[in-house]
């Protein structure tokens, strides 16, 4: 009677096991969790969000600091290995601050894009606000090419990375007001524990979003 009872605890192991959708999260040092304890890292809250909501998912942090579209595009074939059902991609923030051409940052996400739909991945892009020290045309051709992309592929869009942040400023005329610097480190570009929690909030629901769509579809 024992040994079935154990066959049967690990054939439903097994099972649960199994639903787990798998969800790699690419990006650079915002996925990464830069200047922050392991746990207080985007990846470590936001698989609390998703424990805590009781979403069958496992985030695999597939951030480096300082990474690039470029660096994305290199590595996104190793990312996507067998077991990943999803991909979160957070990409484009490092060649903002180096001025880099809209233009590459676009042909390097398509073909992250694509890599993901060979390996019939899901994916939920992340879009970002471009800063406007590179003149308006750079700053509307960089923040088109998020949602343009999501639309030509037919994933999931998220519009910026920072938008769970943005919504405590209630009408502040600055991204970056005294409102919200206290969400910030002291770079004034990498958030704080308490500011990835709120990026955690407001992303969250998207992410779950992609792990049901994820599991309906492998």
């Amino acid at each position: 009677m024992r040994k079935v009872l154990i066959c049967c605890a690990f054939i439903l192991g097994s099972a649960a096991q199994a639903e787990e959708v798998v969800i790699a999260a690419l990006g650079d040092s915002l996925t990464q969790g830069y200047g922050l304890p392991a746990e207080e890292g985007f990846v470590p809250q936001l698989q609390a969000w998703l424990d805590a909501e009781g979403v069958e998912a496992k985030i695999v942090n597939a951030g480096v600091s300082g990474d690039t579209t470029a660096g994305g595009r290199a590595r996104v074939d190793w990312t996507l290995t067998p077991d990943v059902d999803a991909m979160i991609v957070t990409l484009g923030g490092n060649d903002m601050l180096r001025g880099l051409d809209p233009a590459q940052a676009r042909g390097n996400i398509e073909d992250i894009l694509a890599a993901a739909k060979r390996a019939e991945v899901e994916v939920l892009l992340v879009g970002m606000s471009a800063p406007g020290n590179y003149g308006a045309g750079y700053k509307a051709d960089f923040e088109a090419l998020y949602p343009d992309l999501a639309e030509a592929h037919g994933t999931q869009f998220y519009p910026d990375f920072f938008t769970g942040l943005l919504a405590e400023e209630k009408g502040a005329a600055s991204a970056r007001s005294e409102t919200i610097q206290r969400y910030f480190q002291g770079d004034g570009i990498h958030p704080n524990a308490e500011g990835v929690a709120l990026i955690v909030d407001d992303i969250g629901p998207a992410v779950a979003e992609l792990a049901a769509q994820a599991a309906e579809t492998r």
